[in-house]
C-alpha cells in the first residue's frame, strides 16, 4: 500500500531500523521500493555495523578499526547521498525541499490576504 513503510527483507538492529523508518518517512516522495530498497537496506546494515564498531574503537587504540570506522562512515554518507539525502542531491534529483513556515511568516501571509 502506498505511503506505508515496507518491511526490510533482512533483519536490522536498532539503529539500522531507525534509519530505515526515517528514510521511508522522509523520502517517500522519491525513494522507490522497487529500485532503491537494496541500497537502503545495505546502508542500514552499515549503520548497525558502524554503531557496533564505534563502541569498539572508543574502547581501544586499534588504528585499523578506527580506519575501518572512517571508511564505513564515508560509505554511509555516499549511499545516503545516492538516495537523495543531502540538499544538493535532492536538487539533482529534482525533489523540491518543503520549507516549514514560521509563525511570523504565517501571520504576515494572513495579514496580506485581508
Amino acid at each position: 500500500m502506498a505511503g506505508e513503510t515496507p518491511e526490510p527483507h533482512r533483519p536490522l538492529l536498532t539503529h539500522g531500523r531507525e534509519l530505515w523508518d526515517r528514510v521511508w518517512e522522509s523520502g517517500i516522495a522519491w525513494i522507490s521500493p522497487d529500485t532503491d530498497v537494496e541500497l537502503l537496506l545495505m546502508t542500514c546494515e552499515m549503520v548497525d555495523e558502524r554503531w557496533n564498531l564505534r563502541i569498539k574503537v572508543m574502547s581501544s587504540d586499534n588504528m585499523q578499526m578506527a580506519r575501518r570506522l572512517d571508511n564505513l562512515s564515508k560509505l554511509i554518507i555516499s549511499n545516503l547521498s545516492l538516495l537523495g539525502f543531502s540538499p544538493s542531491d535532492r536538487a539533482r534529483l529534482g525533489v523540491a525541499e518543503v520549507k516549514r513556515i514560521s509563525k511570523i511568516e504565517e501571520l504576515r501571509r494572513r495579514r496580506e490576504q485581508l
